[in-house]
């Protein structure tokens, strides 16, 4: 099975190479592997313990096959020269991933591999190039618990019980964002009104005095503009820009919202770096909420709050929320402490922003972590 398969918009393999001059392959090549140094464990596990941590895959030619009853995993190329990294875990293993995360590029696995994780209960997910989650397979698979079910579809039918629950859920993620802002980000008046906005937000919430729930959808749209608008001016830090000149939009942190050519102004397909960024922690930190779900008895598909989306995942949509802003804070400490280069990125013919595959790994784990 390739992974192209899995992916309904595979990524051109020319989009992956920032320009045809050797002089910026070579950029590419030793940021790459800048990143790729930065995800490798920093500290080995106890003899017994468990890992923990997530494998994360990326590049061209990655492979996943069953040799003698053991998984055989290849990671992929995603620049020359590079040293490729073979995993081999036996069943049972303590070092076997809790779940394995597939970043765009391209590879194969066998059918035998999915019985394989199946039978050791490690989900495999796949995130594209736009940082959304196109798939969740192997594992356990979803054994939902009737209960829990149920609770999903009451709450979600009774107009009381749902409002209850998106004022609950909302005013946690106003909590949450509160504490990114007063934790992360440095005093500013906007950093200050958009503290000022989630706190009144939540006393509204807690009051109860909202009737629907597009009147908390309100809440929480009028709050997040303010809260987005706070990290406008938080610069980012640039090496060589002489060598590897970016958009002066790049210098900030700018706007959450991003408009490519032809489209409207839109969240995905995002046109400045910490929008593509966030769309890869959100994404991985919802394939993981995702599995939560679906390990809990709850069917993902469910959604209280997000009932109205036509996928798989309008319940993880729901959980999400108070999350995404612990997701915010990795990102922001992040972009605050690291200095970035040109090579970093690709920049489309229409405007969009794409990370190079090893900064994609280590942004991926940046959401994983949340």
């Amino acid at each position: 099975m390739d992974f192209a398969e899995l992916n309904p918009t595979p990524a051109r393999a020319n989009e992956f190479s920032p320009a045809e001059n050797s002089d910026q392959f070579d950029a590419w090549a030793k940021r790459n592997d800048h990143w790729l140094r930065q995800t490798r464990p920093k500290s080995r596990r106890a003899k017994r313990e468990r890992n923990k941590e997530p494998l994360i895959l990326c590049g061209h030619g990655v492979s996943l096959n069953i040799d003698r009853g053991r998984l055989t995993i290849r990671d992929g190329l995603t620049h020359h020269p590079q040293e490729r990294v073979t995993y081999q875990f036996f069943p049972g293993d303590l070092a076997l991933p809790p779940r394995i995360i597939m970043l765009d590029g391209s590879g194969s696995l066998s059918f035998d591999v999915l019985a394989w994780l199946s039978e050791q209960n490690i989900p495999l997910m796949r995130i594209d190039w736009k940082g959304e989650v196109v798939s969740v397979i192997g594992g356990s698979g979803f054994a939902q618990v009737s209960e829990r079910v149920r609770w999903q579809l009451e709450t979600r039918n009774d107009p009381e019980r749902r409002l209850e629950f998106c004022c609950d859920l909302i005013a946690e993620k106003l909590r949450s964002s509160l504490r990114t802002l007063n934790g992360v980000l440095p005093p500013s008046s906007g950093q200050a009104l958009a503290a000022a906005r989630a706190e009144a937000g939540i006393d509204l919430l807690a009051s109860r005095n909202v009737r629907t729930v597009e009147d908390v959808r309100a809440i929480e749209a009028n709050a997040a503009a303010a809260y987005f608008n706070a990290w406008r001016d938080v610069p980012l830090a640039w090496r060589a820009r002489w060598k590897y000149p970016v958009p002066d939009e790049w210098l900030t942190v700018g706007s959450r919202r991003s408009t490519s050519r032809g489209r409207s102004a839109t969240n995905r397909n995002a046109t400045h770096p910490v929008g593509a960024m966030l769309n890869y922690a959100y994404a991985a930190l919802r394939s993981r909420i995702h599995i939560e779900a679906a390990s809990e008895g709850y069917d993902p598909r469910r959604g209280i709050m997000h009932h109205d989306r036509d996928d798989t995942q309008a319940f993880v949509y729901d959980l999400i929320e108070p999350r995404r802003p612990i997701a915010d804070a990795a990102v922001l400490e992040f972009i605050r402490t690291t200095s970035f280069s040109g090579a970093d990125f690709v920049l489309r013919s229409d405007g969009v922003c794409r990370l190079a595959p090893q900064l994609a790994r280590k942004v991926a784990s940046l959401g994983m972590a949340a």
